[in-house]
């Protein structure tokens, strides 16, 4: 049998046509599987990170409020130099200026 020069058969183009669609197909899929899978890794991140931030805020709350517990306790007494160190630690930490920090201090040795 003789074969035909120059274009390719009505069977051919159909059969290329396929390859072509099939591949399109077989790459898109693929595309939106791994644009799908970056997505999910994107949003675990996100609420991983939201969790930590949340989880540091209530170990901070917890820490205040177990220093609000400990506080009048430790403060119970009319002791000046127990009122005068916790005095010193809240200027260390920064709570109190100096000018607060002089005037509580004055009211405590004057009381």
């Amino acid at each position: 049998m003789r074969r035909r020069a120059g274009r390719p058969g009505l069977l051919g183009t159909m059969a290329r046509t396929a390859v072509v669609a099939g591949t399109a197909t077989a790459v898109s899929g693929s595309m939106q599987r791994g644009s799908a899978q970056r997505s999910a890794q994107q949003e675990q991140a996100a609420q991983a990170q939201q969790q930590a931030l949340v989880d540091q805020a209530a170990a901070q709350v917890a820490a205040q409020q177990a220093q609000t517990v400990a506080a009048p306790v430790a403060a119970g007494g009319d002791d000046r130099i127990d009122k005068l160190a916790k005095l010193a630690e809240l200027k260390a930490n920064g709570l109190l200026t100096d000018e607060e920090f002089a005037a509580e201090k004055a009211r405590v040795l004057n009381s």
